[in-house]
């Protein structure tokens, strides 16, 4: 017998995983949120089995649930590519793409080849922290976005996972001194807990020198031999130095998902761009590795 799957409710599933709640993926989706919890039921009564596990603040994906949501959003791509190559149409209208400070220019390659390919969308950039993008693509502020998660509390498809690293000027003494002068991005940098609750395990006490949402002056401070800093290990710039960490006495940090997150409703364009991330930041694999083995 020929079971068919409702596309409507699997959207609905994939924007309560994503937002976590009822209410936030009923406004998202424009329904109620008894609309909302009576096609999650109806799902899981399809599927025979529970998708979230209810607890009093929020909802989390069972064992099931988290399987069933990566097929979940291979469905919803695939029908919305098909949707997209189906009408023939071009491309056009506005694009808000949000990226984190650190991964503007891995980016640009995937930017300068969907606007080559695709000159009628006028692409405006949105850069924050990841937890501030993650809060806009779920509130429909950006169309498409790259966040930086913990590995193992990424959400969204991970493009690739990278290990979090130190770094020092050329010649510079900072990582030496007490308290560990630091540098960071942005009070909602999403490596500012890993890196002071790792700072704080191991005793170190630390200082800041410098924040700021401008990455190139917080490079400035590392440069000047003032600070250190973390960054994603295909990021550090090549006039810098990459720490090993027992080496220099620091705590060896928790990898990094790059992830790229999707609204419940996407529109054609993000789909494309999303496509045009896939292939150039997962071709950076052998970039990735180089950068690795600059880790003593």
């Amino acid at each position: 017998m020929t079971r068919n799957l409702d596309l409507a409710l699997i959207r609905t599933f994939v924007t309560v995983a994503d937002s976590g709640s009822m209410t936030v993926a009923a406004n998202l989706l424009h329904m109620t949120q008894g609309a909302v919890s009576q096609q999650v039921k109806r799902l899981e009564d399809l599927l025979d089995c529970l998708l979230f596990v209810r607890k009093t603040r929020k909802l989390e994906l069972s064992r099931q649930g988290e399987q069933f949501l990566v097929k979940a959003r291979q469905l919803l791509r695939l029908n919305d590519e098909i949707w997209a190559e189906t009408t023939g149409q071009p491309l056009r209208g506005s694009l808000r793409v949000g990226v984190p400070y650190d991964l503007v220019t891995p980016l640009a390659p995937a930017m300068k080849a969907f606007a080559e390919a695709h000159p009628l969308v006028e692409i405006s950039l949105v850069c924050a922290a990841s937890p501030e993008l993650s809060e806009a693509v779920d509130s429909g502020r950006v169309d498409v976005s790259l966040v930086e998660a913990v590995a193992s509390e990424a959400e969204g498809e991970v493009i690739r996972v990278e290990p979090l690293v130190w770094v020092t000027g050329r010649g510079s003494d900072a990582w030496q001194k007490r308290p560990l002068p630091l540098s960071m991005v942005d009070e909602r940098c999403a490596f500012r807990p890993v890196v002071l609750g790792a700072l704080a395990d191991q005793a170190i006490p630390w200082r800041t020198v410098f924040e700021s949402g401008n990455i190139e002056a917080t490079a400035a401070t590392v440069r000047a031999g003032l600070a250190i800093t973390t960054w994603l290990v295909s990021t550090v710039p090549a006039d810098l130095e990459i720490l090993a960490p027992h080496a220099a006495g620091l705590p060896a940090l928790t990898p990094f998902a790059i992830c790229l997150r999707l609204p419940a409703t996407v529109q054609p364009a993000a789909l494309e761009f999303a496509r045009c991330v896939r292939e150039s930041m997962s071709g950076e694999a052998v970039g990735v590795r180089a950068a690795l083995a600059k880790v003593a």
